[in-house]
């Protein structure tokens, strides 16, 4: 039988002191944390003279000196790590003892974070951790503030964590500086393929999914995915070159419960008339919950914007910002038509030929009371607006003075500044 003493050193974890070289390893640590409170400069000159001379005296040894400097960055990684675990449990007490919010209601709070923010909370200390394994955690995952880490895997991941509990998604880079490409994406084709999983399982869960300036991007397997987001209430897409008649297509057939959709065109060729523009069509007009609908740098004919804003009984808010086809001619249209309709905005910002007696004729028909549903309008261009006589002009003579004091309800935003400047975007 071993003896009692054999035991020990067979286990020296069992009994820390029994460890050859632990008292001496304790009393130089405990040397180190109590170090005089010199400044940071004073500090590592010591360090420095200490290592010149540990490194001087193995000088005939390129081997040890280089053992001597790996052992070093070591240790001193190890410092760090264990600074950093010490904070945390400082930091989980302290949490602990002052977080007024039970876990139930920080998951909540949690899961209204962008991912990012929420994988710094998890770093902070073990119960924000906690909290931040619980699927509900992810239901909204917000990726956009990540674009430079967020590639198809972690995709994939934070997708595969929310679950059942997935409500929203956001990918890409909101902002893109005008005229400009998109930085490329580190997300693939198939960075939406989870969605798919278990037919599609995942993916039925989704309300809310948003996309930003992510180039390039297989359409084919995109248009495949949206086929199994028959919940989605909340559809945006910015800066993507896509079939866009298909893609209304697949919309009307499996996304039924649209109430928000924005598009932002890239590179569209051709204009779109009522003819072509029958998908678009069939979906606002079967899309009965569809209360908002944008359309940015789409080339659409005055007849079809017309036709959108008369095929929709609950539509609120329409946008066709950045038009580079319209005139205006359907505005002329709206006054008259538009009697019994429940369109209550509508914003034309940019629209580059977009003629003054146009919007003459539709600040007239608001004057005599027509169009009674409206209650903001938008005409605003950086580039002015087209003239009778098909000059651009900054100024324009609109009645907006007569408008304000007969239609007190309506709020009229024609500005065009002659100096540039940038006009609010939509979000």
């Amino acid at each position: 039988m071993d003896s009692p003493t054999n035991t020990t050193t067979q286990n020296p974890s069992s009994v820390p002191g029994t460890v050859p070289g632990f008292n001496h390893s304790h009393a130089i640590i405990s040397s180190l944390l109590s170090f005089p409170n010199s400044s940071p400069i004073s500090i590592g000159s010591s360090f420095d003279r200490e290592l010149d001379k540990a490194l001087a005296s193995a000088s005939g040894d390129v081997s040890a000196q280089d053992s001597l400097v790996d052992r070093t960055l070591q240790l001193a990684s190890l410092l760090l790590d264990s600074t950093k675990r010490c904070f945390r449990k400082r930091a989980s007490v302290h949490n602990f003892s002052t977080w007024f919010l039970p876990p139930e209601l920080t998951i909540k709070v949690f899961s209204m974070l962008d991912t990012k923010s929420l994988m710094q909370a998890a770093a902070c200390c073990t119960m924000f951790n906690s909290c931040a394994m619980d699927r509900s955690s992810y239901a909204h995952i917000d990726l956009t503030t990540a674009t430079r880490q967020a590639d198809s895997g972690v995709v994939c991941v934070m997708i595969h964590r929310a679950g059942k509990e997935l409500r929203s998604l956001k990918l890409g880079r909101v902002a893109r500086s005008d005229g400009s490409d998109s930085t490329p994406s580190l997300l693939n084709g198939s960075f939406l393929s989870p969605l798919s999983y278990n037919h599609g399982f995942l993916g039925s869960r989704l309300r809310s999914l948003r996309l930003y300036n992510i180039r390039p991007i297989n359409y084919t397997s995109f248009i495949e995915v949206l086929s199994v987001c028959s919940n989605l209430t909340d559809l945006r897409i910015s800066g993507l070159k896509f079939p866009g008649m298909l893609l209304f297509k697949k919309l009307t057939e499996k996304c039924r419960l649209i109430e928000n959709l924005c598009l932002e065109a890239y590179q569209v060729p051709g204009t779109t008339d009522t003819n072509a523009g029958s998908p678009l069509i069939d979906f606002v007009t079967n899309s009965y919950n569809l209360t908002s609908l944008t359309l940015i740098s789409y080339r659409l004919t005055d007849g079809l914007a017309l036709n959108l804003a008369e095929s929709s009984s609950k539509l609120k808010y329409l946008n066709l910002s950045r038009s580079p086809t319209l005139n205006g001619r359907f505005l002329r249209d709206l006054g008259h038509s538009c009697k019994e309709s429940s369109l209550e905005t509508l914003i034309m910002r940019n629209c580059y030929y977009l003629q003054e007696k146009e919007v003459l004729e539709l600040c007239n028909s608001l004057i005599k009371g027509k169009f009674k549903s409206i209650r903001h309008i938008d005409v605003s261009s950086n580039s002015g607006i087209l003239s009778n006589n098909g000059a651009r002009i900054y100024k324009p003579k609109l009645p907006l003075e007569k408008l304000k004091e007969e239609r007190s309800d309506v709020t009229f935003v024609a500005d065009f500044p002659l100096v540039r400047k940038a006009l609010p975007c939509l979000r």
